[in-house]
């Protein structure tokens, strides 16, 4: 893959709609090209939710198919922060995330080849010390490309804020690259 995405991590971090889905299917659809679906991983983790006319967030399947022969783990996730009135509201619905993302993360192969992650962040928005957990199994692949969201727009003092700004360190520590767009 010319883009650098063809070994390693690869972290690709920024604000709402700025494309970091849409780069994370590019990279999918390369490797597929390249190598084929055996072996690879797809985890959808991000919400889908319309804000003042606009689309955050949402499925990568909104610029690629995932093919048959690749595992396809989708979660009907929460926007925490957006969908709550209070602080208390948002972690319930972060939990609730977890809980989901890990279920779907637990089911994946044992043994991929390729890991491609849509919202990293939103199975630790309740609890930033799991996210040993996510890349100890995209460790297991050559190749891992994750995206999640990376800014204040949503919040920054909330509990939900706070463990997604750890989440994002741990991600940054642990990836070989880091992409930002902003």
């Amino acid at each position: 893959m010319r883009d650098g995405f063809e070994e390693g991590s690869t972290l690709i971090l920024g604000p709402s709609n700025v494309g970091k889905t849409r780069l994370t299917a590019r990279a999918l659809d390369r490797w597929i090209r390249q190598n084929g679906p055996s072996g690879v991983v797809v985890l959808e983790f991000a919400p889908e939710l319309e804000r003042d006319g606009t689309v955050l967030g949402g499925r990568l399947s909104q610029f690629t198919s995932v093919p048959d022969g690749a595992f396809h783990g989708v979660v009907d996730a929460d926007a925490p922060r957006a969908e709550s009135d209070n602080e208390d509201g948002a972690l319930a619905l972060a939990r609730g995330n977890a809980e989901r993302a890990f279920r779907v993360l637990a089911a994946a192969p044992a043994d991929p080849t390729a890991v491609f992650v849509n919202d990293a962040t939103i199975p630790l928005q309740a609890d930033a010390d799991r996210a040993d957990a996510l890349t100890d199994y995209c460790d297991r692949a050559s190749v891992a490309v994750c995206n999640a969201f990376e800014g204040d727009e949503l919040g920054v003092e909330d509990s939900v804020s706070r463990s997604e700004r750890a989440a994002l360190q741990s991600l940054r520590t642990w990836a070989d690259r880091v992409v930002e767009l902003f």
